[in-house]
Order: structure tokens, then sequence, then C-alpha cells
């Protein structure tokens, strides 16, 4: 654990695009992203050995707008994670799915053909989310806080907090913790605790009990 002069412990920077000495594969996207319609809370990481740093264009795809990427802390992203947003919409409802406005020429006079199409607005992800190698999650999907996404899901449904996923489409494999143990960690919400307490805690929200972790609360320790 990193610590100052005076051998106090303090917490890791938020800030440091690529948190892991010598490993430039590993960024933290808070101080990465740029768009106005993604929002990634402290030290949610991604994790690509090709260029991770490309995050907002490679792993965020037919984001054309309005719809909001919303992704809270404390988030680990394996490599190819990637969200599928409301632009890669098509219509449904006539004889053909093509964009044909998009190919320019007088095709483009219609089109109102394709703007406006129905969608499922912002996709949200909560914090403490675990997402393996080469997840996909589609437009409008809501990840609640500490579930766990399988490596190659296709998430098309909503998931529930400390649910884990898996499959194509993703079904529910389990929760990890019963109703009541969810409802105390919710309570807890660690994840928005001050970063000097949880320093003083890596250990009990690692690896410790529900118990152990209520103690460990700042109301209480």
């Amino acid at each position: 654990m990193p610590t100052n002069p005076a051998g106090r412990a303090v917490p890791a920077d938020p800030t440091a695009l690529h948190p892991m000495p010598g490993q430039s594969r590993v960024v933290l996207l808070k101080p990465l992203v740029t768009s106005p319609l993604i929002d990634v809370g402290e030290f949610t990481y991604y994790d690509d050995p090709d260029d991770p740093t490309a995050f907002e264009t490679r792993n965020v795809l037919y984001h054309y707008g309005p719809e909001r990427l919303v992704i809270g802390k404390y988030c680990a992203l394996g490599e190819g994670v990637r969200f599928l947003m409301n632009g890669a919409n098509h219509r449904m409802d006539g004889p053909s799915t093509f964009p044909f406005p998009i190919m320019g020429g007088s095709w483009s006079d219609h089109f109102d053909l394709i703007s406006g199409l129905p969608g499922r607005g912002d996709t949200v992800v909560g914090n403490d989310v675990w997402f393996g190698y080469r997840a996909m999650v589609m437009p409008g999907v809501r990840i609640g806080h500490g579930a766990i996404i399988a490596s190659g899901a296709v998430v098309v449904d909503d998931v529930p907090d400390y649910g884990i996923v898996g499959g194509n489409p993703a079904k529910l494999l389990r929760r990890r913790f019963a109703d009541a143990d969810v409802a105390r960690l919710l309570a807890l919400a660690w994840w928005d605790w001050p970063a000097e307490h949880i320093t003083g805690h890596i250990r009990t929200i690692m690896s410790g009990s529900i118990e152990e972790l209520e103690a460990a609360a700042p109301d209480r320790a």
C-alpha cells in the first residue's frame, strides 16, 4: 500500500491514466474519457493489450447521441468489452431494415425515416461491476451494483444488483448474495466512502464478511 513519507497510508491516485506501473494496457477511464455523453466513476478501469486509450471509439459503438453511457466507480472492464448504443438501431416495421438515407445522394432526402427511432434510453452501469472478456452490452441496459458479467455474455436485459449473468442472450445464473444481504450491501454503499476511509479497510472490502463491512463503515468505525 502506498504511503507518504510519514508512513501514513494514502489512497491510490484516481487521476493516473495508467495506474499499474509498467502496464500500459490498463487505463483508468475517468481521466481518459472526453465525451460529454460518457460518464465514468473513479477507479473504473479498462484492460486491453492493443490500445486501451481508444476506448471511446473502439468500445462504445454507434454513439451518435443523445443517449448517455454511465458507468459507476470501481468497475473492472476486461479486454474487448463493448457497449452498443442506440445509434445501431434500424427500422424494423417495413419490408427492409437497410438504412438507405445514410448512403447519400437523393436517398438522404428520406433521413426522417431513420431519425428519432425508438430507443431504451441511457445505458447505466452501477458501481463495483466486473465485466469479463469480450462481454457486450446492448442499448439501454441497466446493470446493478456488484454484478458480474461473464466472458462473452451479450447483455440484452437489465441485470439485478449482485447478479451474475452469462450467455447469449445473457441469463441470470445466480445472485451473489441473498436478498437480505444485498439490501445490507446497498445500504453500506462502500464505493461512496471517502477514499481515505476505504484505504484503511481494503482487506475487509475485498475479503471480509458483511458484518465486518458494517463494522468498518465510516459512521461506526
